[in-house]
């Protein structure tokens, strides 16, 4: 008897079963009048080899036929956090430390089959046939990113670190609705006149089955699932836009865009002895660190209307931008919401204890040029601070009387936001009255979770969760993944901020330690960082060195460019934050 199965290769195995089956056939076949003789076994299964066993190699996967497919523009809306991002825009031949929103947007939809983009002159990429190991190089190296052919639009090109929970991009995709059949040909004769039906030996056959009407909602492909599958955790689309107008841009087309700037109240910490630094005539005393809210609301009434923004924005002249005027529908400090930690700043002598609060400040716009909101924002926070008054700004506005920028810093990128992007009907852009008071959205968004939102899964099944929005896999999990590790970081260093705060001699509570009062030369001045910064004496605005004029700025880079008088050669474009 033959043992010792263990070593044996699968090949042995099953040569040593045939030659079992054989034995036991003969068995049978002679009605158990078969001689006791046995087959001997194969010899070369005596002794198990070392060939491994193979799986045969699977097939290459069939490329990628765009054209047996149909298409159709979309916009999508999606969010951003943009502190791991160099910004929205992607620019070619221009290689950043970090990616780009829009690089990580260009893979996922070409990953996921949805856009058919048409190779560069000299690209060796086929984007319609790249196979995984020329994904994963992408994923790696980065993308060489080509709108050519997708009829793609952007509404708004955020800087470095800012965050967006209302971008909007025009595409056009792949669709699930079947192709127009090709018209059957009729028969014809050799001189190419059509055969006489009566003449045709045509089958009986019943007429065709009317098919069922494409749903450009149920029957369309989830295109938030899809893409929320490849895109990294910190960007998430929740919405889609199945029929936008005809010539639909997302830039062109968007009339209005709203930003949040966020910041805290206590803007830095303070330290004891700081009670009572900043004081104004008729003013009561305010600790350093402290915002005065109501002065920065004043000085944002003097924001709403149409103005030119040139001494509030950075100037770039390879755009060569000679309208800095734009409008300004709504400006506000809104309360966002108090914070439950750190609580060592409510012990404050001076003025009535207060939580600590933040804060939003909301500016709502026809168009914003570029570093506008962020040079905005630095202008309210020294407002804020009591180093400049509210009227700050209405000089700064007034460009005869001030035709060219003094120097200030902008504030922090990324506490901004761009909050939402409004689509308004055509016949309200007409309106004088609408276009000055602001617009509604009135794009028709198909929210994840609606009807033409969820993945379809099973026709018997009811619940939502886990087909896009709820569950595992949702977007909501995705984005509470998020949110609670941000949140366990921020609760923890709070934590530690109070132990830290409550242990020793001084503490808030006695101001009457002495030498750890605000450093000599100045206070600290805040521009929306996580700490204020020492500047030395404080000089005010208008009283600091100016920068160049525009049209002087405009004029050296067009002469180094070689445009000469013929000016600009390119095409003009608004930045954007």
């Amino acid at each position: 008897m033959v043992g010792g199965y263990e070593a044996w290769t699968q090949e042995q195995l099953i040569a040593r079963i045939h030659e079992l089956e054989q034995q036991t056939g003969q068995r049978d076949s002679s009605n158990n009048d078969v001689s006791a003789t046995n087959i001997a076994p194969v010899a070369a299964l005596d002794t198990p080899t070392s060939i491994p066993f193979r799986k045969p190699p699977k097939a290459p996967p069939k490329p990628f036929e765009p054209s047996k497919y149909n298409s159709r523009l979309i916009a999508l809306k999606f969010a951003y956090l943009g502190q791991k991002y160099n910004g929205f825009e992607h620019h070619k031949n221009n290689s950043t430390p970090l990616p780009t929103i829009e690089e990580e947007l260009w893979k996922a939809l070409v990953k996921t089959r949805l856009i058919k983009p048409i190779p560069t002159t000299g690209d060796t990429i086929d984007y319609n046939k790249a196979d995984k190991k020329t994904f994963a190089t992408w994923d790696r190296e980065g993308a060489d990113v080509n709108w050519d052919g997708c009829e793609y639009s952007k509404c708004g090109r955020t800087d470095r670190g800012v965050s967006a929970f209302g971008q909007v991009i025009g595409v056009r995709v792949r669709s699930n609705r079947p192709l127009p059949k090709p018209p059957v040909k009729e028969p014809e004769n050799q001189d190419g006149s059509p055969v006489a039906e009566d003449s045709l030996d045509l089958p009986d056959s019943e007429p065709e089955t009317p098919t069922k009407p494409f749903n450009d909602l149920t029957d369309e492909l989830p295109y938030i699932q899809l893409l929320n599958r490849i895109l990294p955790p910190d960007i998430r689309v929740y919405a889609w836009c199945p029929n936008p107008p005809e010539n639909f841009s997302a830039r062109f087309s968007c009339k209005e865009r709203r930003y949040k700037y966020f910041f805290t109240n206590p803007c830095f910490a303070p330290v004891p002895g700081s009670a009572g630094t900043y004081t104004t005539p008729n003013s009561s005393p305010m600790r350093e660190g402290t915002l005065d809210i109501a002065a920065m609301q004043r000085a944002c009434d003097s924001l709403i209307g149409l103005h030119d923004f040139r001494n509030m924005c950075k100037i770039d002249a390879s755009k060569q931008l000679t309208n800095f005027t734009r409008r300004i529908y709504h400006a506000d400090i809104e309360e966002v919401s108090p914070l439950s930690v750190p609580t060592y700043l409510s012990h404050a002598a001076v003025a009535p204890p207060e939580q600590p609060k933040m804060y939003a400040f909301v500016l709502h716009g026809s168009a914003f040029l570029w570093h506008q909101v962020r040079s905005i924002v630095a202008v309210l926070f020294l407002i804020g601070q009591r180093l400049e008054t509210p009227d700050l700004v209405q000089q700064l506005l007034d460009v005869e009387t001030n035709p060219s920028r003094p120097k200030y810093e902008m504030a922090s990128d990324a506490p901004l936001v761009l909050w939402d992007c409004i689509f308004p009907h055509a016949d309200e852009v007409q309106s004088s009255e609408v276009r000055e008071a602001g617009y509604q959205d009135r794009l028709q968004w198909v929210y994840v979770g609606d009807e033409g939102g969820v993945e379809t899964k099973s026709n018997t099944s009811s619940s939502l969760a886990g087909r896009g929005k709820w569950g595992r896999g949702g977007v909501v999990d995705d984005v509470w993944e998020v949110w609670r590790g941000k949140k366990v970081d921020e609760t923890l260093s709070a934590l530690l901020l109070d132990k830290i705060a409550g242990l020793g001699r001084a503490t808030l509570g006695q101001e009457e330690v002495g030498g750890v009062g605000v450093a000599k030369g100045g206070p600290r001045v805040f521009d929306g960082g996580n700490v204020g910064r020492a500047k030395g004496a404080y000089v005010s605005v208008l009283k600091r060195e100016r920068g160049e004029t525009v049209e002087v700025v405009n004029e050296r880079y067009a002469k180094r460019k070689g445009w000469g008088s013929g000016g600009f050669k390119g095409k003009k474009e608004d930045g954007d934050e």
